[in-house]
This record gives structure tokens, C-alpha cells and sequence, in this order.
């Protein structure tokens, strides 16, 4: 068990595998963990993570990989975000994408028909991606120098904040139909993350959401969050968050 997070061991579980081609799993040994003191536990785990997402981020490091782990709840739009983000930035820059469900290869589907190399993580019972399933679906990837790679986490506004997968950045994404005080129930998330995306803003004349109030409550939590505002779906914004991806490749 993970008691982390409770969620089991995700890591126990997890296949990795790319579209069209046969599902194979990665068997990997349940951590053992004979603690009395759950607090000695979580310790150990994340411990044992972090030293794993320091040798990702090494690897990333060396071959000049921006690495971004793209959180949110269900539902939010993170797959439609990356297929117009494939469409828009792949004829400049070499990317890959690591998808993260707990079942299916929905979206490692729909985003390989954009033409760009991406596996599928499919945690089981776990509730977040972890170092150890970012070590094991790279080496299934030809990643190439100087490219982006978009890690897209089990939707989760909780777990995935505690686990470091050796990432340059997490960019957390709300939608305007998830209620405007989801930093203030989710802190950690909006603590833990660099960027900000608020989007399916075509439905804002839709629904009771308050977009300066959300970030007002953002910015309580970390204050040097970065906002965009966009709409995956109509493009709306998008041209903002395109230019800062390839401001990142400058930089």
C-alpha cells in the first residue's frame, strides 16, 4: 500500500504501453514498508520519489528536455489543450507526450493522431502519475534534445501536488465549470504549480464563475502563479500560451 495518498501502490499496478502497438507491463516490486508510524511511511515514499524525479530531472537536464506535468481534475480539458497544442507547435519543435489514466488508451489515441510520439501510463487503482512510471514510459520514447515533453497526470487535484516526477514545471488547469474557489479547497495543487490555465472560457456567459475572483484566490495561495485564459475548444487565448511555449524553448 501507498499510504501516501492511500491510493495502493500505484506503481505496483502500471502499464505502459504506446498506441497500436500490443499492451505490455512493466512489473515493479510493492514498496515495503514495515513502519509503525504512517508519518515514517509517507516520508519514505516520497523519499524514495524524489530521488527517482532527481535522476529524471537529470536525464531531462542533459539533453535540454523542458519537461511540463499538466494537473487538474476530470474533466478540466487537458487532452483537448494538447492536441491543439500538438497541432500549433509541432511543425517548430519536437515534442512528446506521456498520457496518464487509470484505464484505456483514449487519450494516447486521440493524441497520436496529432503525428507525435506518446505513451500511455495506465495506473490501475493509482490516483497519480510517480518518478518511477516517468523513468520506465521515457525509455519508451525517442525523445529528442531540446524538445518539450507534456506529461498529462491522472486527473487528481490532490495526489499528483506530493509527487515530483522531475518536471520543470507543473501547470495546473481549471475550467469555468469547476466553481471559482478550487484554489482555496485545493491549495496544495495551485502551491505546488507554476502556471495557470483557466479554461473552456466560451462558457463563461454559461455559468457562475468569476475568473478575477479564481485567480484572486490563486494568487493567496502562491503569488507568483502565471494565468492564461483560453478556450481549447474555439481557440480563444490559445496564441498566448503557444508564444510562452516557444519563449520557453528561447530561454
Amino acid at each position: 500500500m501507498c499510504d501516501t495518498c492511500g491510493c495502493g501502490n500505484p506503481d505496483e499496478h502500471a502499464t505502459i504501453h504506446k498506441p497500436n502497438e500490443p499492451k505490455h507491463k512493466h512489473e515493479h516490486h510493492a514498496h515495503q514498508h514495515n513502519h509503525s508510524h504512517k508519518i515514517d511511511v509517507q516520508t519514505d515514499v516520497l523519499a524514495e520519489n524524489n530521488l527517482l524525479a532527481e535522476r529524471n530531472r537529470g536525464y531531462f537536464d542533459g539533453k535540454e528536455i523542458i519537461a511540463l506535468n499538466l494537473v487538474s481534475s476530470p474533466g478540466s480539458g487537458k487532452t483537448t489543450l494538447l492536441e491543439k497544442t500538438m497541432v500549433a507547435i509541432k511543425p517548430n519543435i519536437d515534442i512528446a507526450v506521456i498520457e496518464g489514466d487509470q484505464q484505456t488508451m483514449r487519450d494516447a489515441e486521440r493524441i497520436d493522431k496529432t503525428g507525435v510520439p506518446v505513451v500511455q501510463v495506465n495506473t490501475g487503482t493509482g490516483c497519480h502519475l510517480d518518478a518511477h512510471m516517468i523513468q520506465h514510459a521515457i525509455e519508451e520514447l525517442d525523445l529528442k534534445n531540446q524538445s518539450i515533453l507534456f506529461i498529462e497526470n491522472v486527473g487528481n487535484l490532490v495526489c499528483p501536488a506530493l509527487f515530483d516526477l522531475g518536471e520543470a514545471m507543473k501547470i495546473v488547469i481549471i475550467s469555468v465549470t469547476e466553481g471559482e474557489d478550487k484554489p482555496q479547497k485545493y491549495p496544495h495543487m495551485f502551491d505546488a504549480s507554476d502556471i495557470c490555465i483557466i479554461n473552456k472560457i466560451d462558457l463563461l456567459p454559461y455559468v457562475d464563475f468569476d475568473v478575477e475572483k479564481c485567480k484572486q484566490y490563486a494568487l493567496e495561495v502562491n503569488y507568483q502563479l502565471k494565468f492564461f485564459e483560453l478556450s481549447a475548444k474555439t481557440g480563444d487565448g490559445l496564441d498566448a500560451w503557444i508564444t510562452w511555449l516557444k519563449q520557453q524553448k528561447k530561454s
